[in-house]
């Protein structure tokens, strides 16, 4: 949701993230730190639905080795009037011949604001824009249906759909006395549409279990998930939040927003119960706190600690702070690297921001309005497809100055990998590497260089990249 860092107003709601919840590996990050040569060996990133095919049959995805790519299907304001479902929908069959293999959608269900909210102040958890409460019978994106449909397109293109699951607050109760706190609260949900998890001052904190937990926002009821009732209502009864959501709406995934709000349990005995892949939105640059949340979470988490890189890397012109530490070095399968989002967009120089993530480890978000508006999509498709088919095995940063920045894909499984060329300068630049391949042609699937060289029977060879972008080197095949 729309939010501030002060978290100052009521009007801006929180959301992020992306990530998966993948398989876990007892690799440990290696690290060998050199003055222009660091090696982070880490396990390869291959955790979401995987096959050995490559690009994509009839339009449909298919997962190539070096996997798949979520693109988060919205942005903040997204038009009203309930038509994003069908305009996600028909960009959908695009999307999968791009390469993309999940998308992830705004919250679903019924808010307090009706048609006109974005759906971070919810209400009616299992209204999805099929009853006629707080002004409304459609969301701001559309109607059931409508959703249904989007989600049965998704699927038949072989492509998994993120819900956004806001479960710290709730808005849009009825005002009640509230013999915790002496006055009325706006904590009376009884009487909600759907008949389904009935909530009142007993489900919201302050009550009989504490006072508060980790955070509230905005001035919203803070749900209290130590209730046990409220933990069967999320996760535990067959009809829960969460099984409702899987098993009947056919969800493949969440993305948990404002996971500063409560304790990473909460998540943990979700994804336990529920199942689906996971992410948390965890706005917190330190990574060891991203790494902390995600291990007791279960689940992947948004890395921020490589966004803010990333943001003195390509607009403050310090490609060595791409050598620091980020979540998908410590473990690229709880890694949800992003460019921009609906919260945050600080990062200017975008497109080699996008080459790193889609080059590097980790499970890469595209923003809807970075592809489908601002950006050349041309160039973001060529980078996808280097993603899935290219960017395979351990990550080895070759080279790092302010302007220049190499690093190296070891290849996984015999795939060849890649090495990934980054230049902030305005002029040309050229480096000795080594590669993974001896003996052999390569070239630049960007494109951007014209250069088809033949490395040395040592692996070495001389590669450039052009003036304030990038190329991506592989094997000629």
């Amino acid at each position: 949701m729309k939010k501030t860092h002060l978290l100052v107003s009521m009007l801006v709601l929180t959301i992020f993230s992306a990530c998966r919840n993948n398989d876990e590996n007892d690799n440990e990050n290696l690290r060998n730190e050199e003055v222009h040569s660091k090696t982070v060996n880490v396990t390869n990133h291959d955790g979401r639905p995987f096959s050995t095919g490559s690009g994509s049959v009839s339009g449909k995805f298919v997962s190539g080795p070096g996997g798949g790519v979520l693109m988060q299907g919205f942005y903040w304001d997204v038009p009203e009037g309930g038509n994003w479902w069908n305009t996600v929908k028909g960009k959908l069959a695009a999307w999968s011949d791009s390469g993309i293999g999940a998308v992830w959608l705004p919250p679903a269900s019924k808010a307090q604001n009706g048609a006109y909210s974005m759906g971070y102040d919810p209400t009616d958890y299992y209204d999805f824009g099929n009853f006629n409460q707080n002004g409304s019978v459609e969301t701001r994106f559309g109607s059931r249906t409508e959703l249904e449909g989007l989600i049965t397109k998704a699927h038949a293109e072989n492509m998994q759909v993120y819900a956004d699951i806001v479960i710290n607050h709730n808005s849009g109760g009825q005002s009640q006395a509230n013999p915790f706190t002496g006055t009325s609260t706006w904590t009376d949900f009884s009487a909600i549409a759907s008949g389904k998890f009935p909530r009142s001052y007993n489900d919201f904190y302050k009550n009989s279990y504490g006072n508060n937990d980790e955070g509230a926002f905005g001035g919203f009821p803070d749900l209290c998930h130590a209730s046990p009732y409220v933990q069967d209502w999320l996760w535990g009864r067959d009809d829960s939040v969460g099984k409702y959501y899987k098993n009947v709406m056919k969800f493949d995934g969440w993305r948990f927003d404002y996971v500063k709000g409560f304790g990473p349990w909460v998540v943990n005995n979700w994804n336990s119960n529920v199942g689906g892949f996971s992410v948390g939105e965890l706005w917190d640059s330190n990574v060891n706190t991203l790494e902390w949340w995600a291990n007791n979470a279960n689940s992947s988490v948004f890395d921020f600690a490589a966004y803010y890189k990333m943001d003195e890397a390509f607009d403050n012109g310090n490609l060595n702070a791409l050598n620091d530490d980020m979540m998908w070095k410590r473990n690229p399968y709880k890694a949800v690297t992003f460019v921009a989002n609906h919260d945050t967009d600080i990062i200017n120089n975008k497109m080699p921001a996008y080459a790193y993530i889609l080059t590097h480890e980790g499970y890469p978000t595209i923003f809807y309005r970075d592809y489908e508006e601002w950006l050349n999509k041309e160039r973001l498709n060529n980078l996808i497809w280097i993603h899935n088919n290219k960017a395979t095995g351990t990550t080895s940063i070759l080279y790092t100055d302010n302007d220049e920045y190499i690093a190296r894909r070891n290849g996984y499984n015999g795939n060849p990998g890649l090495v990934v060329y980054i230049n902030n300068s305005s002029s040309w630049q050229e480096r000795w590497v080594e590669t993974n391949w001896s003996s052999q042609q390569i070239k630049d699937f960007t494109g951007n260089s014209t250069w088809y060289p033949t490395t040395q029977g040592d692996k070495w060879v001389k590669i450039q990249s052009p003036p304030n972008s990038y190329s991506i080197w592989s094997l000629n095949q």
